[in-house]
């Protein structure tokens, strides 16, 4: 198995698109962004996080202004744990919100991660849209292709570019089967991207995390990955946006419409991903993303073993309102997590991570 530019039986393409090929790119991408500000595109079956709750101490014996949020993650030391998920570019509005998200993250010191480069390759004059260092120099940045593309012409020429576009310190790698499965005309052949992704890992000069989009990651698969060299997992698990959903609401065919409904509560819930992936993997950095709403849900999600709590939609809806929205959001989002480090007394978040203070239901 090689990583050499390929063909697929239904599709022949390469990274050096055609005009048409990636104007449907962009279109999608507009599409996505549509869909998830104005329709109901929520799963129906929660992150499985409700069925914990943290040990209030009445004595915290703690000045709540020496509570330390700051962590550190592949190798960079952020203000709080939390990261943008990855969510959109290739468009104006993208471009506008690209921005204002990593305005925030240079503010408060947050990591995050863009939307699907792919239409960057495919239509180079967008990429200012993703190209956010000149605001966010200091970041921890992580640039983003989908895993399927490496069976459709894209190798590591492909995802080094998207890293260095962005000047990013890892790659993700986002895994959406579902989503192809659902979305008109997809792409779906996922056959030997294990190998490719081993032999990306082995050659690229940053880390790769390897991410779902929302119906999460098992302990088998996570295994498995590890073993293919990925430096970090996003389990991205279910109970957040639905893929299935958002693809059945922009479709057109009747019969992509139907499987989009029969499928969107597939997945397993984030907190399930959390238990299942730190089962096997006790020091790999981890992420939890998938329905993820407050700073209460990220600190359960950080007690539960995971290093960074990403968020995708909230963050989206404040950056498409203003730059005030966005900062009142990151503003509660840490007085959120430091309350929540207040009241079962624990300083810091290497404390909330290693402290018995969170209890089933």
């Amino acid at each position: 198995m090689t990583l050499s530019r390929s063909s697929h039986p239904n599709r022949q393409i390469s990274p050096s698109a055609a005009p048409a090929e990636a104007e449907i790119t962009q279109a999608r991408k507009a599409d996505h962004l549509r869909v998830c500000l104005e329709d109901d595109v929520q799963f129906r079956q929660t992150t499985g996080l409700e069925r914990y709750r943290f040990i209030h101490c009445c004595l915290p014996e703690l000045d709540r202004r020496e509570i330390d949020l700051r962590t550190n993650f592949l190798g960079k030391t952020l203000g709080a744990p939390l990261l943008i998920s990855s969510m959109t570019g290739g468009t104006e509005l993208a471009q506008t919100i690209n921005y204002r998200l990593a305005e925030a993250a240079q503010e408060y010191g947050l990591a995050m991660g863009v939307g699907s480069q792919r239409v960057s390759i495919e239509k180079p004059e967008v990429r200012s849209s993703f190209a956010v260092r000149s605001v966010a120099p200091d970041i921890l940045l992580f640039a983003n292709l989908g895993a399927v593309q490496l069976n459709y012409g894209y190798g590591i020429e492909e995802c080094q570019k998207a890293i260095d576009w962005l000047e990013a310190d890892a790659l993700i790698l986002h895994l959406n089967p579902l989503q192809e499965a659902v979305q008109t005309k997809g792409d779906t052949n996922f056959h030997g991207l294990l190998d490719k992704i081993a032999q990306l890992c082995a050659k690229l000069p940053v880390p790769v995390i390897a991410k779902e989009v929302g119906n999460g990651i098992s302990a088998a698969m996570a295994k498995r990955l590890l073993e293919a060299g990925v430096g970090a997992i996003d389990v991205a698990g279910a109970g957040g946006t639905s893929w299935a959903k958002v693809e059945s609401g922009r479709a057109k065919d009747p019969l992509q419409r139907r499987l989009g409904e029969t499928f969107a509560n597939w997945g397993i819930p984030t907190a399930d991903c959390i238990l299942a992936v730190r089962s096997i993997a006790p020091t790999l950095p981890l992420i939890a993303s998938g329905g993820l709403r407050h700073g209460l849900d990220v600190a359960k999600t950080i007690a539960l073993g995971a290093d960074l709590g990403g968020l995708a939609l909230p963050f989206l809806q404040a950056a498409a309102d203003s730059e005030t929205a966005l900062q009142e959001l990151v503003t509660a989002l840490k007085a959120e997590l430091t309350t929540v480090l207040f009241c079962t007394g624990t300083r810091t978040i290497a404390d909330l991570k290693t402290s018995p203070i969170l209890e089933t239901v």
